[in-house]
């Protein structure tokens, strides 16, 4: 464990109390890697995404390909890469992937500069495959050096940096390509990559031993992960919960334009001022999570932000008057960071260290699994039932993961005990 750890680790402190969540070296270092990781990914997001559409006349199967490359990795390697976070040291796989998404933007530039412009899938495929094995590396770095009371408080800050990278960067991407072009926007993605990668040099050495001791193959170590998953009714809760809220979300996340044609009788381009309330109101309820986070258990924090979400969908689906729709916009918004927030807290104090790899690794596919399901069936559903039937349908989904979550309130604070893996 490097020296300036050692002053600041909850174990050493003379006092014996640990310092804030601000003055937490761990989560200073975390936040740094994060700010240059979102900016990395903002810039492939956008700059892909207007590259492609330059390039092919604004194809929409063109354009769908961008979001393949960008989900199918979460059913691929999901469970894979949590399985392998697992066996590896976090420290050294967050690195790691960090880095290989690096020298894989270098790759795609040299393709683009000699071979065909569509190599540029390929930037986003590869990072999106190592952010399955990086992600619950995080989470294991997390749950080694952050204090139990404070880690609601932490994922509310990275939470709520999301949040301003949903503001600020599809502008940053926008720019970065509209002045410079996709050579130069390559460019900034690798550089934001290896500056990640960088900061996570810094971070503790908490096992200087190989995490796998167990001497279990992968595939018996992913096999104990399912039936750890399947032991627990919290994590089997939980399942319900992800699904249920994936296709709520699924199901009216892709229909915001026609509220703002259909049901409030403006132009398409009005979309803007829903999408801006919503990222605002993220960014004040994740700061506002920050100072309550000590002051509501996790499960309760989870169903807060789907109860929000279930009123103000039903809200926006029935709403025909813009100050409404917004004010629900903002509900919304300002309630949701709770839901990620919540989950990753319930995650990091009630699995396993050894664990989290796994439990992430299954409960998060079947958020994205059936959002996907959802958000393709969502057109065809609209125009079957219609839209403000479907808008009441993701609220009463909402409201059901809510219901789910209710026998959880009463759950206690220490970690789950996992089942033997025999």
């Amino acid at each position: 464990m490097s020296k300036p750890f050692i002053r600041n680790h909850p174990n050493n402190m003379p006092t014996g109390k640990p310092p804030g969540i601000v003055r937490n070296r761990f989560v200073q270092l975390i936040v740094a890697s994060t700010i240059f990781l979102q900016t990395g990914i903002w810039v492939r997001n956008f700059s892909i995404l207007l590259y492609v559409m330059d390039k092919t006349g604004q194809n929409p199967q063109a354009v769908s390909w961008i979001s393949v490359a960008e989900y199918a990795p979460i059913f691929l390697f999901s469970i894979i890469g949590g399985t392998f976070a697992d066996r590896w040291r976090p420290k050294r796989t967050m690195i790691w992937c960090d880095v290989l998404s690096a020298i894989s933007v270098f790759a795609v530039l040299l393709a683009f500069l000699f071979a065909s412009w569509k190599a540029i899938f390929f930037a986003t495929l590869t990072s999106a495959v190592l952010s399955q094995f990086s992600q619950p590396s995080g989470l294991k770095l997390f749950k080694q050096h952050v204090p139990s009371d404070q880690v609601q408080a932490g994922t509310a800050m990275l939470q709520t940096i999301t949040a301003v990278f949903m503001i600020i960067g599809p502008m940053l991407g926008a720019f970065v390509y509209q002045k410079f072009g996709i050579t130069t926007s390559i460019c900034v993605m690798a550089v934001a990559f290896l500056l990640s990668a960088g900061v996570l040099f810094f971070l503790p050495e908490h096992d200087q031993a190989a995490p796998n001791r167990s001497g279990l193959t992968v595939w018996q170590e992913l096999r104990a992960g399912l039936r750890y998953v399947w032991a627990s009714p919290l994590l089997r809760t939980l399942c319900g919960v992800y699904g249920a809220a994936g296709l709520g979300v699924g199901a009216c996340q892709p229909l915001g334009v026609f509220i703002v044609v259909e049901r409030l009788g403006l132009t398409k381009d009005s979309l803007q001022w829903l999408l801006a309330t919503n990222g605002f109101a993220m960014l004040v309820g994740g700061a506002v999570i920050i100072g309550m986070a000590k002051k509501i258990s996790p499960q309760k924090l989870v169903a807060l932000g789907l109860f929000a979400s279930g009123i103000s969908s039903i809200g926006i689906g029935f709403s025909t008057n813009l100050v409404l729709t917004l004010v629900m916009q903002f509900i919304n918004g300002f309630f949701f960071p709770c839901i990620p927030i919540g989950l990753n807290t319930i995650m990091l104090k009630k699995v396993k260290e050894s664990y989290i790899g796994r439990v992430n690794g299954i409960l998060f596919p079947i958020f994205t699994g059936l959002m996907v399901i959802m958000m393709s069936l969502a057109g065809w559903l609209k125009t079957v039932v219609g839209l403000v039937t479907m808008y009441e349908l993701a609220g009463l989904l909402f409201l059901i993961s809510v219901m789910l979550l209710v026998p959880l309130f009463k759950e206690r604070e220490e970690a789950h005990k996992p089942e033997t893996e025999s």
